[in-house]
């Protein structure tokens, strides 16, 4: 691999007009398609195989038209002080906003509060239901503004208006989150190369890539139903990885011209070595995202997918366009060691060199490999022991910050009808194949009522045939408590006996119990998911290292960081630890999706400093140096690259966290908190002593599956030259 990449590397350097118009028209192309393709709202989402979607579509069978899972919106006002809702002025407003929200073109009707006896027993409190054709992400942006105009004109009477419910669910919004990013990455950039120029080409090719990615998606997302969700992962991860390739590529250029190569010839070899590392560490992380599809979430598959494409441009980008644009740039690229005009004069240091903190890092590591291991595990199994009470669930109105109109609105409810009014449970009565159907609604309704922890149980209402029928179940807990949860499987249990009874089938729906089902399901998917994802990257790192010992490795160090990033969310956003700090105003469970997804993509990007850093390693052990200085040459060729990488993409995942969206949030702190455990705990400190412990055995491999094994040639030993060679050999005598 090494051979082919290094004649990619020469031909984009010598060809650079042709490579850079490709990607050039390849953008346009992608923008063109964006611009001109029709508008898609966000994607629908379904969640197939659970009971709580088997209910919805049954509903759409027997009750056509109702829209069983369209968007609601309860419209919550409440009387001013000393007043009530059934004072004949507040009556005539409340009236008057029923009328004006019946008029959407999307509504498919709205409840009175005084025909459906939505007043609060003190008569403060009052709501009227909205309900519409299509989901809360496919709601016309005209329908929420509708309704929001209704709500103000009911606020300028006199009455406190909120509003709840998913209609007015819509993609979160991060603002200059990303540019906050670039501008981190820019600086980190500079420093490390001390050069503008140097530094602006992985920003320069990063950005082109993501607007490829994005704006593909973009033009593709009405045909394939991708919505606008699905481009914020894929910008994220793309963003991220895009600047770390290149970055990986341009240092390893740097460092080919510091020992003399003309450039052509360091942009082959650039592209020959670390382009391999760049190749093997884009496909850990296609396979993680590509294999988020095993948890069988259409929306979580389409981002997964839509985010691997992203991330393949970043690679074919990086090893195409980066060596063309080094041909454009020519000396304004100084060899590693010289300064730019930046930083300092453009001349080499006449004077040697003093090692780098990399290699005196290193080099302790080797001599005390014991204390270091012990510390960074107890370290990491320390902020890993929170997650021991790890509790999930999916968000609801009941979440969100205090100053939003949802959760004030989840406050006012609460207040007038108790907390399990937030969260209604609609159980459908199948009784097609029943004799006595009335019966069976019936028998439903009575074995619900002596359950534990319910409020109130809402007649039977049946469909014109007369075979099925809807029961709604207030209970008397919140929608994201553990009873909530109980009361679900306690109604489900007492229908497998009805359906022994009577032939009717007894299915439990609703947001509530949606979010129950998805939790479940992503739970249930977690132990395949990692056993694919880890399993097909462990195999694809023993091609690449020729080893077995450091592969595992390398998965057992993830796994310690994930689970510590997952102690990290559950100490802040459950516990409240440090909530202050990063704005979060409400704790509660953490996001059920959040186990999976910081597997899959944390996954792939610890694997890229793995491969990154002990590939350095990997090369000056074949290339003949003992185990424990080929680690300190790894090091001190690749951790100022890796370390750079790492707060790079440490602040494109912090930006996130000033998201006012809490999933948002939750999901920036997540990866951020990930990554500087995986990259400067383990891959710096855990990786180096487990090697050095280790010495030659690390690089065991049975003889039989050496020979069974493709020589990926990662470390380009097919490129050295007799000259290369008898350099190493001089190097190896003098040491």
């Amino acid at each position: 691999m090494a051979t082919f990449l290094y004649k990619i590397g020469r031909m984009s350097f010598r060809r650079r007009h042709f490579v850079t118009l490709i990607w050039v028209a390849l953008l346009t192309l992608a923008g063109v398609g964006a611009a001109s393709a029709p508008a898609a709202g966000n994607s629908s989402f379904s969640i197939p195989g659970t009971e709580a979607q088997k209910a919805f579509d049954l509903l759409e069978q027997r009750f056509p038209g109702t829209s069983a899972d369209g968007a609601t919106a309860r419209v919550v006002f409440k009387a001013p002080s000393g007043e009530k809702m059934t004072d004949p002025g507040n009556k005539a407003t409340v009236q008057d906003t029923v009328k004006e929200l019946s008029d959407g073109s999307e509504v498919v009707r709205v409840t009175d509060p005084y025909q459906a006896k939505a007043v609060s027993k003190d008569g403060t409190v009052a709501y009227a239901q909205v309900s519409y054709k299509v989901s809360g992400m496919e709601l016309e942006d005209s329908s929420r503004d509708a309704l929001e105009d209704s709500a103000q004109h009911a606020r300028k009477a006199g009455l406190t208006v909120e509003i709840g419910g998913d209609a007015l669910q819509t993609v979160p919004h991060t603002g200059t989150t990303e540019i906050i990013g670039i501008a981190v990455a820019a600086v980190v950039l500079v420093i490390t190369f001390g050069s503008l120029i140097a530094a602006g080409l992985p920003l320069l090719t990063a950005l082109v890539g993501v607007g490829i990615g994005v704006s593909t998606i973009t033009a593709l997302a009405s045909a394939l139903d991708l919505g606008s969700t699905t481009s914020t992962l894929a910008m994220m991860i793309g963003l991220a990885v895009g600047i770390d390739y290149a970055l990986f590529i341009v240092s390893r250029y740097r460092a080919e011209l510091a020992e003399g190569r003309d450039r052509e010839e360091a942009a082959g070899r650039a592209v020959g070595t670390a382009g391999s590392a760049v190749v093997f560490a884009g496909l850990t992380v296609v396979i993680a995202l590509v294999g988020l599809s095993v948890v069988n979430i259409p929306m979580l598959t389409k981002m997964g997918v839509a985010a691997a494409g992203t991330v393949a441009i970043a690679v074919l980008i990086a090893l195409t366009m980066i060596p063309a644009l080094l041909g454009y740039a020519g000396r304004r690229v100084k060899p590693a060691g010289e300064k730019g005009k930046l930083l300092g004069r453009s001349k080499k240091q006449e004077k040697p060199a003093k090692p780098n903190l990399g290699t005196r890092w290193a080099s302790f590591v080797v001599r005390r490999p014991v204390a270091v291991l012990l510390l960074g595990v107890i370290g990491l199994g320390a902020a890993a022991v929170p997650a021991a009470s790890l509790e999930l669930g999916l968000p609801d109105d009941g979440s969100q910050p205090t100053s939003t109109t949802q959760r004030r609105a989840y406050d006012l409810l609460s207040e007038g009808f108790g907390p399990g009014f937030n969260g209604p449970l609609m159980v459908v009565v199948d009784a097609q194949d029943s004799d006595d159907p009335k019966a069976a609604f019936t028998q439903v309704g009575d074995e619900i009522k002596g359950l534990k922890d319910v409020v109130t149980v809402t007649p039977p209402a049946p469909n014109k045939a007369g075979d099925t029928a809807t029961i709604t179940v207030i209970p008397d807990s919140k929608p994201s408590s553990v009873a909530t949860e109980d009361l679900v499987h306690s109604i489900r249990d007492k229908g497998a006996g009805i359906k022994a009874d009577s032939d009717a089938n007894v299915l439990v729906t609703g947001q509530t119990a949606m979010n129950i089902d998805v939790s479940e399901k992503l739970n249930d998917a977690l132990i395949p998911y990692l056993v694919l994802v880890v399993g097909l990257a462990f195999l694809l790192l023993i091609v690449v290292f020729r080893s077995i010992l450091v592969p595992l490795k390398a998965a057992l160090g993830f796994l310690l960081s994930v689970m510590a990033a997952l102690g990290a969310v559950v100490a802040v956003f459950q516990w409240g630890w440090l909530a202050d700090l990063m704005g979060v105003e409400q704790t509660g469970p953490v996001m059920s999706m959040m186990p999976i997804f910081m597997v899959g993509v944390v996954f792939g990007l610890a694997m890229d400093y793995e491969v990154f850093l002990v590939t350095r390693m990997r090369e000056a052990y074949v290339h003949g140096e003992k185990a424990g200085q080929a680690v300190v040459t790894g090091f001190r060729h690749g951790a100022r690259v890796v370390t750079a990488a790492a707060v790079i993409m440490m602040a494109v995942f912090a930006g996130f966290i000033g998201s006012s969206e809490s999933m948002v949030k939750m999901i920036g702190f997540g990866l951020a908190i990930a990554v500087f455990f995986d990259a400067f705990i383990v891959r710096m400190a855990i990786v180096p002593a487990v090697l050095a412990l280790l010495g030659r055995k690390a690089w065991w491999l049975p003889k039989w599956l050496d020979r069974a094994l493709p020589n990926v040639d990662v470390e380009g030993e097919g490129l050295r030259t007799d000259t290369d060679r008898g350099d190493q050999d001089r190097e190896l005598v003098r040491a």
